[in-house]
């Protein structure tokens, strides 16, 4: 499987939205905006415990992910295909660096009572732009 390079896990360190692809129950695309992240050869991103992406993901973890920087979208894009691994280990820890990277906040702000968080990791298939 690929890894990133280090331009690459470098675009996914700046505060760039980027948007994720699952697959619904009847084979559509489902497409979310979302903050993004790396361990430094993987895609990282979280969400919550039954929210389209988590459920989507149980079904069929075949995901997408794209990212642009919008002052070079021509030199600096990523866009990757693989599988999803999920983890409530480390997930809310994830989510504050998430918000403190993207907010500004020292804590995710909009948790709500209950809620299980999850990081996402992706496991590339393919990587285009590889920069």
């Amino acid at each position: 499987m690929p890894k990133l390079t280090k331009k690459q896990a470098d675009l996914l360190r700046e505060p760039f939205i980027a948007f994720v692809a699952t697959v619904m129950p009847d084979g559509s695309p489902q497409v979310t905006p979302v903050w993004v992240d790396t361990d430094g050869e993987n895609v990282l991103f979280n969400t919550a415990r039954g929210r389209v992406k988590d459920l989507n993901l149980k079904r069929d973890p075949r995901i997408a992910i794209s990212v642009v920087d919008p002052a070079a979208p021509d030199e600096r894009a990523l866009a990757v295909r693989g599988v999803a691994e999920m983890t409530e280990e480390g997930a809310k820890e994830h989510i504050d660096r998430l918000a403190k990277k993207y907010g500004g906040y020292d804590e995710y702000p909009w948790l709500e009572p209950g809620e299980q968080r999850v990081t996402v990791k992706i496991r590339a298939k393919s990587i285009i732009n590889p920069g």
